[in-house]
């Protein structure tokens, strides 16, 4: 359920934030669960405590999760569009500095069709 790329030029913490928002976001995490403790979770993904904390603290901050104190951490009950939006005002910022590094507004758009190509289109079928 919770997997994490240790290659990857993320910082873990980032990409555990991003994991719980996107379990939310698929209904796979729903107001109310409980998270793993944040030792149980650095356990079995193999990485520091702290880097956890971190995480948790972000999404704590964000109000995606609430902890309990001799409880736990739990899913907030959150507004999915405010999640999207801040999702797509990530992807604009990331498509402005591939923009400014040099890539063409074509080559992004081949990128993005080839992941949706791939698999990667998290579009509901209604």
């Amino acid at each position: 359920m919770y997997t994490i790329d240790l290659q990857s030029r993320t910082p873990i913490y980032e990409q555990l934030y991003k994991k719980v928002v996107e379990l939310i976001l698929k209904d796979e995490l729903k107001a109310g669960d409980k998270l793993p403790s944040v030792r149980e979770l650095a356990k079995s993904l193999g990485v520091n405590p702290n880097t956890v904390s971190k995480a948790f603290q972000l999404l704590e901050r964000d109000k995606v999760i609430y902890s309990l104190a001799g409880r736990g951490s739990f899913v907030s009950e959150i507004n999915a569009d405010s999640v999207k939006e801040k999702a797509l005002a990530d992807f604009d910022n990331a498509a402005a500095e591939a923009l400014k590094a040099g890539l063409t507004r074509r080559e992004l758009i081949e990128r993005l069709d080839g992941g949706v190509k791939a698999g990667e289109n998290h579009e509901q079928t209604s």
